[in-house]
């Protein structure tokens, strides 16, 4: 994973310095530099290595004797789909992926005793905690601002714990997918469901992956019994006329060596901060794995 920094007022001289991001309060959060990074870099580049679990990163530059920094840029966050290397899990109820815009629904952040809160990241890249956008009752969160566009969701913790991600829709569409939340693992059985507003189906379902139609099934269900990275892929159902909005089922390996990271999901990440003397114009961090 490479991480970018850039500086606005762009000169040979600037130095770059690379953080840790962690949870302080509200929307804000305090840096830590990284271990290897005390003496800067003068590459605008940063590669982390072996990362298992999510984290969040900042940048900041700096130059002259004594040495004058810019301000931290905003933070980042590259995350892990899989639980099984995160200090917590986020549970969602009802476990599904999509939901209609009037259902009640709720994320509980399971972990280590701390003190938690649940964030969502928008696809138009408005980052916030529960407060603004739900309620937060202990360390469950209700969505009362639902989003129809993607949006990342996860739990941070005061002692630096972080989640594993998972993506939520809010549909205004009388159709839904049902699928799971979290990756699923290679030999399981997957059932993908479609679900209907206020009626009940009455007539055959069609379910399609990346566009391709591959069954008809009359009682509004697919059956994969034992699921594999080929049937990794964009799902999406169709009953009398109405259309899901399309959904990215993951499959991971039996033994979850190799962690699952995200990138913001909805693309790259840009982060843009307006700094007092020098700016810091953006931080990006490229990433490709789907989920």
């Amino acid at each position: 994973m490479t991480l970018n920094c850039s500086v606005k007022n762009y000169s040979a001289e600037w130095r770059y310095y690379w953080y840790q991001a962690f949870y302080k309060n509200s929307n804000n959060y305090y840096f830590e530099l990284l271990p290897d990074g005390k003496n800067g870099t003068a590459q605008n580049s940063y590669i982390v290595h072996g990362q298992k679990q999510t984290a969040g990163y900042a940048c900041r530059a700096g130059r002259q004797q004594p040495e004058h920094f810019t301000s931290y840029s905003k933070p980042v966050f590259v995350w892990s789909a899989d639980s099984s290397s995160a200090s917590a899990t986020v549970k969602v109820t009802p476990d599904r992926v999509q939901h209609f815009s009037e259902e009640s629904v709720s994320l509980r952040c399971e972990g280590k005793p701390s003190e938690w809160r649940v964030m969502r990241l928008s696809e138009a890249g408005y980052l916030a905690n529960c407060s603004v956008w739900g309620t937060m009752n202990g360390s469950t969160c209700t969505i009362k601002n639902g989003t129809a566009k993607p949006a990342v969701y996860w739990c941070e913790s005061k002692l630096g714990g972080f989640s594993n991600a998972v993506n939520l829709t809010v549909q205004k569409r009388d159709i839904i997918l049902v699928s799971p939340v979290h990756p699923v693992t290679e030999g399981e059985t997957v059932t993908l469901h479609c679900k209907l507003r206020n009626t009940t189906l009455k007539s055959s379902v069609s379910f399609f992956r990346n566009g391709s139609l591959i069954s008809n099934d009359t009682i509004g269900k697919l059956n994969i019994p034992a699921v594999s990275k080929s049937d990794e892929g964009f799902y999406k159902c169709q009953y009398s006329g109405k259309q899901s909005s399309q959904r990215w089922m993951s499959v991971k390996e039996h033994s979850a060596s190799k962690p699952m990271l995200i990138l913001q999901i909805l693309g790259l990440a840009r982060m843009h901060v307006s700094l007092k003397r020098s700016t810091l114009k953006s931080v990006m961090i490229i990433c490709c794995m789907p989920w």
